[in-house]
């Protein structure tokens, strides 16, 4: 009789610092609903209200910053509980993700969660539009971004220049990028993406892919020795955090070159 192969081990996925404190806050979230349990009560989580009436100005820092209040979701509250629920799936799911070095877009978070309860006729999540605001009260509770629980939004932008970067442990050079330039990921952090060399002065921000792509061909970015970057319009995430570390890491000036339009 044969013998029996030994299953070779699987490799741990390593783990970053940014991780390990995402991660820290996520159990942070759940012991202190095992806690009260293990008391006696309801079982609950406590939300951040993201209202009007829980918002300020920081006039130091020019920015509106969320207050104090906070919203309960109890296990045993049948207004609740499904949310509740709802809230400690998305956590559980981020979790998980992270651990296993992935990542995956909103829409998909929405479908690895979306099932029958077991024993019920009931799904977790009906829609996505009732799993997106869970995401935000999630990102909201941890305090992290949501590119830190390792979700991401489509891309929907590109950027080309005298700019090298290394995107994943791939360099890219982003004056030799053709027509369509880099395509901006949507998550664009330190430990992602990382600047090599840059002679630009300045960046120019152009609302429109169509006019980009005129300024493109005609070499704008290199007459006036900038980086000329769109967002197909109002820009995602990953292009807004792509711009705020230009700004701020490379002390580059960000222009834009907008439309007439001051609700859009």
């Amino acid at each position: 009789m044969a013998k029996k192969q030994a299953k070779a081990p699987t490799k741990a996925t390593k783990v970053g610092t940014k991780d390990k404190k995402t991660l820290g806050s996520i159990r942070n979230l759940a012991d202190g609903v095992v806690q009260s349990a293990d008391r006696g009560r309801a079982p609950y989580v406590d939300i951040p209200s993201r209202s009007l009436s829980n918002v300020k100005f920081n006039q130091s820092k020019r920015i509106i910053e969320m207050g104090n209040g906070t919203n309960r979701r109890e296990l045993f509250n049948l207004a609740q509980a499904r949310s509740y629920m709802q809230t400690l799936l998305v956590g559980s799911g981020c979790k998980q993700l992270i651990e296993q070095g992935k990542t995956t877009s909103i829409r998909g978070l929405f479908y690895l969660l979306k099932h029958t309860i077991e024993g019920t006729s009931e799904e977790t999540f009906d829609t996505q539009s009732e799993c997106d605001p869970i995401i935000e009260d999630i990102e909201v509770s941890l305090d992290a971004m949501r590119e830190e629980l390792h979700l991401y939004a489509k891309n929907a932008g590109a950027m080309v220049g005298p700019i090298t970067l290394v995107d994943s442990g791939d360099e890219i050079d982003c004056a030799r990028m053709g027509s369509g330039g880099y395509s901006i990921p949507s998550i664009v952090e330190q430990d992602i993406v990382q600047f090599k060399k840059n002679t630009a002065k300045f960046v120019l921000h152009v609302e429109k892919d169509t006019v980009w792509r005129r300024f493109n061909e005609d070499k704008f970015w290199k007459t006036y020795n900038c980086i000329l970057t769109h967002g197909g319009g109002q820009p995602p995430r990953g292009v807004r955090r792509m711009l705020h570390r230009l700004h701020h890491e490379l002390n580059l000036p960000v222009y834009c070159l907008l439309d007439n339009d001051p609700w859009g």
